[in-house]
């Protein structure tokens, strides 16, 4: 039985091999794969998009690898890829971005990602550290996302942002997070997931994620 692929997209926004080694970690069945080219993003089983830094800058360095825009288009709006954007690969999924200026993003998720603005003026920016998540329907874990079910509340999850995904619709906030009130945490609609935090610098819980994740079957 061949192994399933996974890829995770290299448009220049580092932290690669970290999610490799979590995904390799966590899957011995395997074939992990950091690329850049669309034919294997067409190609691939399930899709990672990581991303550090800039919203606008995340977009230019997608949109500048031939043919990769209409790749992820047509692996995960067309035929259905188990997707999962971390960090600004999450939020590159919004309709646009409002960091430094206007940018438009893939538009999958109705939403804008806007600065962060916690209640508590004391609380610093970006958002760096380990945070729980806080669940819409607090308790009731049946209603809770495939991916989120082995996760409680009192499990912690590493963030490092300035930036928030605001959804237009609340069905596709899945979680949320505590810093100066809520802020969305995980986003996500059919086959795509994002989360805000980093799953790979999460130890147990976000390994736990990663392996939910490749068992989910949407």
């Amino acid at each position: 039985m061949a192994k399933e692929t996974v890829v995770i997209i290299d448009y220049g926004s580092g932290n690669l091999r970290s999610a490799a080694k979590a995904f390799e970690k966590v899957g011995a069945d395997l074939d992990v794969k950091i690329s850049n080219l669309a034919e294997d993003v067409l190609a691939a089983d399930r899709l990672v998009l990581p991303g550090q830094g800039a919203f606008g800058d995340c977009m230019d360095g997608l949109q500048a690898l031939p043919g990769m825009v209409e790749a992820l288009n047509e692996a995960v709006l067309k035929k259905g890829r188990p997707f999962l954007g971390i960090c600004v690969g999450m939020q590159l999924m919004a309709t646009r971005g409002l960091e430094n200026g206007v940018h438009a993003g893939l538009n999958w998720i109705e939403g804008e990602v806007v600065p962060m603005r916690p209640g508590d003026k004391s609380l610093k920016i970006p958002h760096m550290g380990w945070n729980d998540l806080v669940f819409p329907s607090p308790g009731v874990q049946d209603n809770r996302h495939i991916v989120l079910r082995s996760i409680d509340s009192s499990n912690n999850f590493y963030f490092v942002h300035s930036f928030v995904f605001q959804c237009v619709y609340s069905r596709h906030l899945l979680a949320m997070t505590e810093y100066g009130g809520l802020i969305p945490a995980v986003v996500g609609r059919e086959n795509m997931i994002g989360v805000q935090f980093h799953p790979e610098k999460s130890q147990h819980y976000g390994l736990q994620l990663i392996s939910d994740f490749l068992d989910w079957r949407p």
